[in-house]
């Protein structure tokens, strides 16, 4: 496992010691997830803002996209709407 080093500021610090005690976790270990998370949503929203502009352009292979997705991942669109 990699190690990072990193500097927050103190009212990050202090939130993510909060949330840590709340969880019983530790805060490096909450951190890690809390960063997992955020990385996975950012790719997804990536992948949807991709999505939507190659919809947008009228992609000839818009269709194949979009059966691309799971059910779930349209619902989840549809509900956004």
């Amino acid at each position: 496992m990699a190690r990072l080093n990193l500097t927050l500021d103190d009212d990050t610090f202090q939130r993510l010691g909060r949330h840590a005690r709340r969880r019983g976790e530790r805060r490096a270990a909450l951190a890690r997830t809390l960063l997992r998370e955020a990385l996975a949503r950012q790719e997804q929203n990536e992948r949807r803002e991709k999505l939507a502009r190659d919809y947008a352009a009228d992609r000839g292979d818009a269709e194949e996209l979009l059966g691309a997705l799971e059910a779930g991942q349209l619902e989840l669109l549809n509900d956004e709407a």
